[in-house]
């Protein structure tokens, strides 16, 4: 007797990926004391939120297995678009403090966008344009966040 068939490798595959990233984070917060559902601790949350983790990765994989499920083969990574978005993501970390918010954001999105086959710079400008607005109503103004908007010199 086999065992089940993993029909939709992708889903499999991605379950797999959240099982793994919830266990990691899961393993790191029991380090923290966790308190209680009143009394929350630095641990607590992030429990919690590899729980759910953990919860939607094992929905999916399952998914992946029953006999209803799509087939779909794993195909190889994108290591190009994998780099442009990583390399992206770096930038804004090491341009937030120099540009600001604005600055840094408007480099994440243009860089990440050139990860996309489609890539065009209307949309790309486009996309910056809202983004930067949601992510400056949302946090600097919604949730207050101590964020340097603009470029240091102009501070």
């Amino acid at each position: 007797m086999t065992g089940p068939t993993i029909r939709n490798q992708r889903a499999f595959a991605s379950g797999a990926l959240f099982l793994a990233f919830a266990i990691f984070f899961f393993m790191t917060a029991l380090n923290y004391p966790a308190g209680s559902a009143a009394r929350m601790g630095p641990g607590y949350f992030p429990r919690l939120l590899a729980i759910v983790l953990a919860t939607i990765g094992l929905a999916v994989m399952l998914s992946a297995v029953r006999r209803t499920a799509e087939r779909q083969e794993l195909q190889r990574w994108d290591l190009k678009g994998l780099a442009w978005v990583t390399g992206s993501v770096a930038l804004f970390a090491l341009l937030l403090f120099p540009l600001g918010l604005m600055g840094a954001l408007f480099v994440l999105i243009v860089v990440s966008s050139k990860a996309s086959p489609e890539f065009a710079w209307t949309g790309a400008l486009a996309n910056a344009a809202v983004l930067i607005t949601l992510c400056l109503l949302v946090f600097v103004y919604g949730l207050g966040l101590q964020l340097p908007v603009w470029p240091a010199l102009l501070n």
